[in-house]
């Protein structure tokens, strides 16, 4: 399982990738989407990584709002 510094390297290779894909001026459009998609995606992906890891941490005694903020923060991470 990759760790959160390795999802956020790779990330940060991808938005370097399309960094240079927007360069040239015949650009490859499709690969330029695919590209961006995979950095939608893998971002979803650590977010959601991000807030599974910290969500108790985040709660800790915050016992009287703990429904409450879990709720929010599962809204969070489905958009």
């Amino acid at each position: 399982m990759k760790t959160t510094e390795q999802r956020i390297n790779n990330i940060v290779g991808q938005l370097a990738g399309v960094k240079k894909m927007l360069i040239p001026k015949e650009k490859d459009c499709f690969k330029l989407i695919m590209q961006l998609k995979a950095i939608k995606s893998a971002t979803a992906a650590l977010m959601e990584k991000i807030v599974q890891e910290e969500l108790d941490h985040c709660l800790r005694g915050q016992e009287p709002k703990r429904a409450k903020m879990k709720k929010i923060f599962e809204e969070i991470i489905k958009k």
